[in-house]
Protein backbone atom coordinates (compact mmCIF):
# COMPACT_ATOMS: atom_id res chain seq x y z
CA UNK A 1 0.00 0.00 0.00
CA UNK A 2 1.06 3.58 -0.61
CA UNK A 3 0.77 6.33 1.99
CA UNK A 4 -2.23 8.63 1.49
CA UNK A 5 -2.17 12.29 2.51
CA UNK A 6 -5.61 13.92 2.71
CA UNK A 7 -5.43 17.71 2.62
CA UNK A 8 -8.26 20.12 3.39
CA UNK A 9 -7.01 23.27 1.70
CA UNK A 10 -7.76 26.97 1.65
CA UNK A 11 -5.92 27.78 4.88
CA UNK A 12 -3.00 30.27 4.78
CA UNK A 13 0.17 28.66 6.13
CA UNK A 14 1.61 30.65 9.01
CA UNK A 15 4.43 29.99 11.46
CA UNK A 16 8.05 28.85 11.54
CA UNK A 17 9.94 25.95 9.96
CA UNK A 18 13.63 25.09 10.18
CA UNK A 19 15.84 23.89 7.33
CA UNK A 20 19.05 21.96 7.90
CA UNK A 21 21.76 20.74 5.53
CA UNK A 22 21.12 20.65 1.78
CA UNK A 23 19.81 17.42 0.28
CA UNK A 24 21.92 18.14 -2.82
CA UNK A 25 25.11 18.33 -0.73
CA UNK A 26 24.92 16.11 2.36
CA UNK A 27 24.92 12.68 0.61
CA UNK A 28 27.95 13.74 -1.49
CA UNK A 29 29.85 14.89 1.62
CA UNK A 30 29.06 11.52 3.20
CA UNK A 31 30.54 9.78 0.16
CA UNK A 32 33.64 12.00 0.40
CA UNK A 33 34.35 10.57 3.86
CA UNK A 34 35.28 7.29 2.12
CA UNK A 35 38.37 9.03 0.72
CA UNK A 36 39.84 9.70 4.17
CA UNK A 37 42.06 7.64 6.47
CA UNK A 38 40.41 9.07 9.59
CA UNK A 39 36.86 9.74 10.83
CA UNK A 40 34.86 12.74 9.59
CA UNK A 41 32.06 14.70 11.22
CA UNK A 42 29.26 16.26 9.19
CA UNK A 43 26.95 18.65 11.00
CA UNK A 44 23.35 19.79 10.42
CA UNK A 45 22.37 16.60 8.58
CA UNK A 46 18.63 16.33 7.81
CA UNK A 47 16.60 13.18 8.43
CA UNK A 48 15.70 12.40 4.82
CA UNK A 49 15.57 9.23 2.78
CA UNK A 50 18.62 10.04 0.64
CA UNK A 51 20.73 10.23 3.81
CA UNK A 52 19.35 6.86 4.92
CA UNK A 53 20.23 5.30 1.55
CA UNK A 54 23.83 6.56 1.59
CA UNK A 55 24.20 5.56 5.24
CA UNK A 56 23.19 2.00 4.37
CA UNK A 57 25.53 1.88 1.36
CA UNK A 58 28.47 3.14 3.40
CA UNK A 59 27.75 0.68 6.21
CA UNK A 60 27.68 -2.17 3.68
CA UNK A 61 31.22 -1.13 2.75
CA UNK A 62 32.46 -1.20 6.32
CA UNK A 63 32.09 2.51 7.15
CA UNK A 64 30.90 3.09 10.71
CA UNK A 65 28.17 5.74 10.73
CA UNK A 66 26.87 7.23 13.97
CA UNK A 67 24.19 9.91 14.26
CA UNK A 68 23.39 12.26 17.12
CA UNK A 69 19.57 12.54 16.93
CA UNK A 70 19.55 15.81 18.86
CA UNK A 71 22.06 17.79 16.78
CA UNK A 72 21.83 15.98 13.45
CA UNK A 73 25.61 15.43 13.49
CA UNK A 74 27.02 12.41 11.66
CA UNK A 75 30.33 10.71 12.42
CA UNK A 76 31.68 8.63 9.54
CA UNK A 77 34.65 6.32 10.14
CA UNK A 78 36.03 4.72 6.92
CA UNK A 79 39.10 3.09 8.45
CA UNK A 80 37.67 -0.42 8.04
CA UNK A 81 36.26 0.03 4.53
CA UNK A 82 35.77 -3.24 2.66
CA UNK A 83 34.16 -4.78 -0.39
CA UNK A 84 30.42 -5.30 -0.01
CA UNK A 85 28.45 -8.31 -1.20
CA UNK A 86 26.82 -7.71 -4.58
CA UNK A 87 23.47 -9.01 -3.32
CA UNK A 88 23.48 -6.51 -0.46
CA UNK A 89 24.33 -3.59 -2.74
CA UNK A 90 21.72 -4.70 -5.24
CA UNK A 91 19.05 -4.40 -2.54
CA UNK A 92 19.39 -0.64 -3.02
CA UNK A 93 18.90 -0.75 -6.80
CA UNK A 94 16.44 1.88 -7.98
CA UNK A 95 16.44 3.88 -4.73
CA UNK A 96 18.82 6.68 -5.68
CA UNK A 97 21.37 7.96 -8.17
CA UNK A 98 23.93 8.66 -5.45
CA UNK A 99 25.65 5.22 -5.77
CA UNK A 100 27.36 6.26 -9.01
CA UNK A 101 29.35 8.81 -6.99
CA UNK A 102 30.74 6.05 -4.77
CA UNK A 103 32.87 4.73 -7.64
CA UNK A 104 35.96 6.92 -7.37
CA UNK A 105 36.19 6.82 -3.56
CA UNK A 106 35.64 3.05 -3.48
CA UNK A 107 38.35 2.46 -6.10
CA UNK A 108 40.76 4.61 -4.09
CA UNK A 109 39.90 2.94 -0.77
CA UNK A 110 39.33 -0.73 -1.65
CA UNK A 111 40.27 -1.03 -5.33
CA UNK A 112 36.86 -1.74 -6.87
CA UNK A 113 33.19 -0.71 -6.95
CA UNK A 114 29.87 -2.31 -7.89
CA UNK A 115 27.01 0.04 -8.70
CA UNK A 116 23.42 -1.24 -8.89
CA UNK A 117 20.88 -0.07 -11.45
CA UNK A 118 20.09 3.52 -10.56
CA UNK A 119 16.81 5.23 -9.74
CA UNK A 120 15.90 8.82 -8.92
CA UNK A 121 13.21 11.22 -10.04
CA UNK A 122 11.93 10.79 -13.61
CA UNK A 123 12.24 14.40 -14.72
CA UNK A 124 14.48 14.09 -17.75
CA UNK A 125 17.48 12.49 -19.35
CA UNK A 126 20.04 11.91 -16.61
CA UNK A 127 22.21 9.13 -18.06
CA UNK A 128 25.18 7.71 -16.20
CA UNK A 129 27.15 7.23 -19.42
CA UNK A 130 29.15 10.39 -18.87
CA UNK A 131 29.99 9.30 -15.32
CA UNK A 132 31.37 6.06 -16.73
CA UNK A 133 33.25 7.90 -19.48
CA UNK A 134 34.84 10.12 -16.82
CA UNK A 135 35.95 7.09 -14.83
CA UNK A 136 37.44 5.54 -17.97
CA UNK A 137 39.37 8.77 -18.57
CA UNK A 138 40.90 8.27 -15.14
CA UNK A 139 41.95 4.75 -16.13
CA UNK A 140 39.05 2.73 -14.71
CA UNK A 141 37.82 -0.50 -16.30
CA UNK A 142 34.02 -0.63 -16.56
CA UNK A 143 32.21 -3.96 -16.94
CA UNK A 144 28.47 -4.48 -17.26
CA UNK A 145 27.17 -7.31 -15.05
CA UNK A 146 23.70 -8.59 -14.16
CA UNK A 147 21.98 -5.98 -12.00
CA UNK A 148 24.63 -3.32 -12.29
CA UNK A 149 28.14 -2.24 -13.23
CA UNK A 150 31.53 -3.39 -11.92
CA UNK A 151 34.35 -0.82 -11.96
CA UNK A 152 38.03 -1.34 -11.13
CA UNK A 153 41.40 0.32 -11.78
CA UNK A 154 44.24 -2.24 -11.96
CA UNK A 155 46.81 0.53 -12.26
CA UNK A 156 45.10 3.11 -10.08
CA UNK A 157 43.30 6.27 -11.19
CA UNK A 158 45.35 8.88 -13.09
CA UNK A 159 44.69 12.58 -13.56
CA UNK A 160 43.06 13.65 -16.82
CA UNK A 161 41.83 16.60 -18.83
CA UNK A 162 38.05 16.54 -18.97
CA UNK A 163 35.60 18.91 -20.64
CA UNK A 164 31.88 18.82 -19.87
CA UNK A 165 29.52 19.66 -22.76
CA UNK A 166 27.04 20.97 -20.16
CA UNK A 167 27.83 22.07 -16.57
CA UNK A 168 26.31 19.00 -14.93
CA UNK A 169 26.39 18.99 -11.13
CA UNK A 170 26.60 15.20 -10.91
CA UNK A 171 29.41 14.92 -13.45
CA UNK A 172 31.37 17.69 -11.72
CA UNK A 173 31.01 15.88 -8.40
CA UNK A 174 32.16 12.64 -10.03
CA UNK A 175 35.35 14.33 -11.24
CA UNK A 176 36.03 15.92 -7.84
CA UNK A 177 35.56 12.69 -5.90
CA UNK A 178 37.68 10.70 -8.37
CA UNK A 179 40.48 13.22 -8.97
CA UNK A 180 41.47 14.21 -5.43
CA UNK A 181 43.52 11.03 -4.88
CA UNK A 182 44.30 10.28 -8.53
CA UNK A 183 47.95 10.41 -9.54
CA UNK A 184 48.77 13.69 -11.32
CA UNK A 185 46.74 16.76 -12.22
CA UNK A 186 43.12 16.87 -13.39
CA UNK A 187 41.71 19.86 -15.21
CA UNK A 188 37.94 20.08 -15.59
CA UNK A 189 36.42 22.65 -17.92
CA UNK A 190 32.71 23.41 -18.21
CA UNK A 191 32.23 22.58 -14.53
CA UNK A 192 29.14 23.26 -12.45
CA UNK A 193 29.73 25.89 -9.77
CA UNK A 194 26.54 25.53 -7.69
CA UNK A 195 26.92 26.37 -3.98
CA UNK A 196 26.58 22.66 -3.16
CA UNK A 197 29.53 21.88 -5.46
CA UNK A 198 31.64 24.63 -3.87
CA UNK A 199 30.78 23.26 -0.42
CA UNK A 200 31.96 19.82 -1.54
CA UNK A 201 35.24 21.42 -2.67
CA UNK A 202 35.51 22.97 0.82
CA UNK A 203 35.04 19.54 2.42
CA UNK A 204 37.70 17.97 0.21
CA UNK A 205 40.12 20.80 0.91
CA UNK A 206 39.62 20.27 4.65
CA UNK A 207 40.61 16.63 4.06
CA UNK A 208 43.86 17.70 2.41
CA UNK A 209 42.91 17.98 -1.28
CA UNK A 210 44.43 20.66 -3.52
CA UNK A 211 41.60 22.13 -5.60
CA UNK A 212 41.41 25.49 -7.34
CA UNK A 213 38.23 26.95 -8.85
CA UNK A 214 39.44 29.11 -11.74
CA UNK A 215 37.71 31.45 -14.17
CA UNK A 216 35.33 30.27 -16.89
CA UNK A 217 34.03 27.21 -15.01
CA UNK A 218 37.43 25.53 -14.79
CA UNK A 219 38.47 23.44 -11.77
CA UNK A 220 42.05 22.21 -11.31
CA UNK A 221 42.77 19.31 -8.96
CA UNK A 222 46.29 18.23 -7.97
CA UNK A 223 46.07 14.63 -6.80
CA UNK A 224 47.43 13.70 -3.38
CA UNK A 225 48.27 10.18 -2.14
CA UNK A 226 46.06 10.29 0.94
CA UNK A 227 43.41 12.37 2.69
CA UNK A 228 42.35 12.75 6.29
CA UNK A 229 38.96 13.36 7.88
CA UNK A 230 36.95 16.58 8.06
CA UNK A 231 34.62 18.50 10.35
CA UNK A 232 32.07 20.52 8.41
CA UNK A 233 28.65 22.11 8.81
CA UNK A 234 26.50 21.56 5.73
CA UNK A 235 25.20 24.61 3.92
CA UNK A 236 21.43 25.09 4.40
CA UNK A 237 18.97 23.62 1.93
CA UNK A 238 18.08 26.52 -0.38
CA UNK A 239 15.62 24.33 -2.30
CA UNK A 240 13.55 23.49 0.75
CA UNK A 241 13.62 27.15 1.80
CA UNK A 242 12.37 28.23 -1.65
CA UNK A 243 9.62 25.60 -1.51
CA UNK A 244 8.26 26.96 1.78
CA UNK A 245 8.55 30.48 0.35
CA UNK A 246 6.36 29.47 -2.60
CA UNK A 247 3.91 27.80 -0.22
CA UNK A 248 3.59 31.04 1.75
CA UNK A 249 2.82 32.99 -1.43
CA UNK A 250 0.41 30.46 -2.95
CA UNK A 251 -1.65 30.08 0.24
CA UNK A 252 -1.59 33.77 1.20
CA UNK A 253 0.46 32.89 4.25
CA UNK A 254 3.45 34.00 6.32
CA UNK A 255 6.34 31.59 6.97
CA UNK A 256 9.66 32.23 8.73
CA UNK A 257 12.25 29.78 7.38
CA UNK A 258 14.87 29.47 10.08
CA UNK A 259 18.28 28.64 8.66
CA UNK A 260 17.58 30.00 5.16
CA UNK A 261 20.62 31.80 3.73
CA UNK A 262 20.37 34.94 1.62
CA UNK A 263 23.74 34.43 -0.09
CA UNK A 264 22.78 31.28 -1.99
CA UNK A 265 19.20 32.40 -2.74
CA UNK A 266 19.75 35.86 -4.20
CA UNK A 267 18.41 34.97 -7.65
CA UNK A 268 15.30 33.41 -6.12
CA UNK A 269 14.75 36.36 -3.78
CA UNK A 270 14.84 38.83 -6.70
CA UNK A 271 12.21 36.82 -8.59
CA UNK A 272 10.09 36.43 -5.44
CA UNK A 273 10.00 40.21 -4.99
CA UNK A 274 9.18 40.82 -8.66
CA UNK A 275 6.26 38.42 -8.33
CA UNK A 276 4.96 40.45 -5.42
CA UNK A 277 6.09 38.35 -2.48
CA UNK A 278 7.22 39.94 0.74
CA UNK A 279 10.43 38.95 2.48
CA UNK A 280 12.49 40.01 5.47
CA UNK A 281 16.07 38.80 5.83
CA UNK A 282 17.76 38.30 9.20
CA UNK A 283 20.75 36.43 10.55
CA UNK A 284 18.48 33.64 11.78
CA UNK A 285 16.64 33.09 8.50
CA UNK A 286 14.18 34.63 6.04
CA UNK A 287 10.50 35.50 6.50
CA UNK A 288 8.41 34.91 3.36
CA UNK A 289 4.87 36.25 3.20
CA UNK A 290 2.02 37.38 0.96
CA UNK A 291 1.70 41.14 1.56
CA UNK A 292 -1.82 41.35 0.18
CA UNK A 293 -2.94 42.73 -3.14
CA UNK A 294 -2.26 41.29 -6.58
CA UNK A 295 0.70 39.15 -7.62
CA UNK A 296 2.58 40.28 -10.74
CA UNK A 297 3.12 37.85 -13.65
CA UNK A 298 6.65 37.40 -14.92
CA UNK A 299 8.85 35.76 -17.55
CA UNK A 300 11.34 33.30 -16.12
CA UNK A 301 14.06 30.99 -17.40
CA UNK A 302 15.76 28.30 -15.36
CA UNK A 303 19.51 27.94 -15.70
CA UNK A 304 22.59 26.56 -13.98
CA UNK A 305 24.03 28.63 -11.12
CA UNK A 306 24.02 31.58 -10.77
CA UNK A 307 20.77 31.47 -12.76
CA UNK A 308 17.30 30.59 -11.47
CA UNK A 309 17.58 27.01 -10.23
CA UNK A 310 15.43 24.34 -11.86
CA UNK A 311 14.41 22.96 -8.43
CA UNK A 312 12.84 26.33 -7.60
CA UNK A 313 10.69 26.32 -10.71
CA UNK A 314 8.03 23.75 -9.84
CA UNK A 315 6.92 25.16 -6.45
CA UNK A 316 6.95 28.71 -7.83
CA UNK A 317 4.69 27.73 -10.76
CA UNK A 318 1.93 27.06 -8.21
CA UNK A 319 2.26 30.64 -6.95
CA UNK A 320 2.25 31.90 -10.56
CA UNK A 321 -1.24 30.42 -11.03
CA UNK A 322 -2.39 33.16 -8.65
CA UNK A 323 -0.66 36.05 -10.46
CA UNK A 324 -2.77 38.61 -12.35
CA UNK A 325 -2.01 37.98 -16.04
CA UNK A 326 0.22 35.72 -18.13
CA UNK A 327 3.52 34.28 -16.93
CA UNK A 328 6.03 32.37 -19.06
CA UNK A 329 8.48 29.80 -17.69
CA UNK A 330 11.23 28.39 -19.93
CA UNK A 331 12.88 25.24 -18.49
CA UNK A 332 16.42 24.76 -19.82
CA UNK A 333 17.89 22.20 -17.40
CA UNK A 334 15.56 19.15 -17.45
CA UNK A 335 13.44 18.52 -20.50
CA UNK A 336 10.53 16.74 -18.77
CA UNK A 337 10.10 18.90 -15.70
CA UNK A 338 6.62 20.18 -16.60
CA UNK A 339 4.91 16.80 -16.29
CA UNK A 340 3.67 17.84 -12.85
CA UNK A 341 1.43 20.57 -14.35
CA UNK A 342 -1.16 18.02 -15.51
CA UNK A 343 -2.43 17.68 -11.94
CA UNK A 344 -2.45 21.48 -11.52
CA UNK A 345 -4.68 21.80 -14.61
CA UNK A 346 -7.08 19.26 -13.11
CA UNK A 347 -7.17 21.45 -10.01
CA UNK A 348 -8.23 24.46 -12.07
CA UNK A 349 -4.98 26.06 -13.22
CA UNK A 350 -4.66 27.41 -16.78
CA UNK A 351 -1.31 26.15 -18.06
CA UNK A 352 -0.29 25.50 -21.65
CA UNK A 353 2.92 23.65 -22.52
CA UNK A 354 4.97 24.40 -25.64
CA UNK A 355 7.84 22.75 -27.50
CA UNK A 356 9.30 26.10 -28.54
CA UNK A 357 11.85 28.04 -26.48
CA UNK A 358 9.73 30.82 -24.99
CA UNK A 359 12.75 32.55 -23.52
CA UNK A 360 15.33 35.14 -24.42
CA UNK A 361 17.63 32.60 -26.11
CA UNK A 362 17.10 29.16 -27.63
CA UNK A 363 18.17 26.27 -25.37
CA UNK A 364 19.41 22.74 -26.04
CA UNK A 365 15.83 21.35 -25.97
CA UNK A 366 14.45 23.70 -28.62
CA UNK A 367 14.70 21.34 -31.59
CA UNK A 368 14.11 18.08 -29.72
CA UNK A 369 10.32 18.00 -29.43
CA UNK A 370 10.18 18.42 -25.63
CA UNK A 371 7.41 20.34 -23.86
CA UNK A 372 9.80 22.59 -21.98
CA UNK A 373 8.06 25.99 -21.94
CA UNK A 374 4.92 26.83 -19.96
CA UNK A 375 2.42 29.67 -20.26
CA UNK A 376 0.47 30.22 -17.04
CA UNK A 377 -2.63 32.44 -17.02
CA UNK A 378 -4.08 33.67 -13.76
CA UNK A 379 -5.36 34.14 -11.28
CA UNK A 380 -7.33 30.90 -11.18
CA UNK A 381 -9.18 29.42 -8.24
CA UNK A 382 -7.79 25.98 -7.41
CA UNK A 383 -10.00 23.15 -6.18
CA UNK A 384 -9.15 19.85 -4.53
CA UNK A 385 -8.23 16.77 -6.57
CA UNK A 386 -6.64 13.35 -6.21
CA UNK A 387 -3.12 12.84 -7.51
CA UNK A 388 -0.10 10.58 -7.28
CA UNK A 389 3.22 12.19 -6.37
CA UNK A 390 5.42 12.05 -9.52
CA UNK A 391 8.80 13.14 -8.17
CA UNK A 392 10.38 15.09 -5.32
CA UNK A 393 9.87 18.75 -6.37
CA UNK A 394 6.77 18.06 -8.44
CA UNK A 395 5.26 16.22 -5.48
CA UNK A 396 5.87 19.10 -3.09
CA UNK A 397 4.41 21.44 -5.71
CA UNK A 398 1.25 19.32 -5.83
CA UNK A 399 1.14 19.53 -2.05
CA UNK A 400 1.38 23.35 -2.19
CA UNK A 401 -1.49 23.40 -4.70
CA UNK A 402 -3.60 21.17 -2.45
CA UNK A 403 -2.93 23.48 0.50
CA UNK A 404 -3.94 26.53 -1.58
CA UNK A 405 -7.03 24.88 -3.10
CA UNK A 406 -10.57 24.93 -1.78
CA UNK A 407 -11.86 21.50 -0.89
CA UNK A 408 -10.21 18.14 -0.28
CA UNK A 409 -7.23 16.64 -2.10
CA UNK A 410 -5.80 13.15 -1.68
CA UNK A 411 -2.18 12.47 -2.53
CA UNK A 412 -0.67 9.00 -2.85
CA UNK A 413 3.02 8.13 -2.97
CA UNK A 414 4.00 10.96 -0.59
CA UNK A 415 6.99 8.93 0.58
CA UNK A 416 8.88 10.41 -2.38
CA UNK A 417 8.70 13.82 -0.69
CA UNK A 418 10.67 12.43 2.25
CA UNK A 419 13.67 12.02 -0.06
CA UNK A 420 14.37 15.73 0.30
CA UNK A 421 12.02 17.33 2.85
CA UNK A 422 12.79 16.60 6.48
CA UNK A 423 9.76 16.03 8.75
CA UNK A 424 7.50 17.74 6.21
CA UNK A 425 4.25 16.58 7.84
CA UNK A 426 5.39 17.86 11.24
CA UNK A 427 6.26 21.19 9.61
CA UNK A 428 2.84 21.34 7.94
CA UNK A 429 1.21 20.84 11.35
CA UNK A 430 3.32 23.65 12.81
CA UNK A 431 2.12 25.94 10.00
CA UNK A 432 -1.56 25.23 10.67
CA UNK A 433 -2.31 22.95 7.70
CA UNK A 434 -5.39 20.72 7.95
CA UNK A 435 -4.52 17.18 6.83
CA UNK A 436 -4.49 13.48 7.72
CA UNK A 437 -1.76 11.00 6.84
CA UNK A 438 -2.54 7.31 6.44
CA UNK A 439 0.80 5.52 6.40
CA UNK A 440 1.36 2.53 4.13
CA UNK A 441 1.15 -0.85 5.85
Amino acid sequence: MSSVLTVRGGIPLSGKVTVRGAKNFVPKAMVAALLGNAPSQLRSVPEIKDVDIVTSLLQLHGVRVERDPMTGDLTLDPTNAKTARVADIDAHAGDSRIPILLCGPLIHSIGEAFIPDLGGCRIGDRPIDFHLDVLRRFGAVVEKRPGGISISAPHGLKGAKISLPYPSVGATEQVLLSATRAEGVTELTGAAIEPEVVDLVAVLQKMGAIIAILNDRTIRIEGVPELGGYTHRALPDRNEAASWASAALATGGDIFVEGASQRDMMTFLNVYRKLGGGLTISEEGIRFYHPGGKLTPLVLETDVHPGFMTDWQQPLVVALTQAEGVSIVHETVYENRFGFTEALVRMGATIQLHRECLGSVPCRFGQRNFLHSAVISGPTALHGADFDVPDLRGGFSHLIAALAAEGVSRATGVGVIRRGYEHFTEKLSALGADFDLEEAK
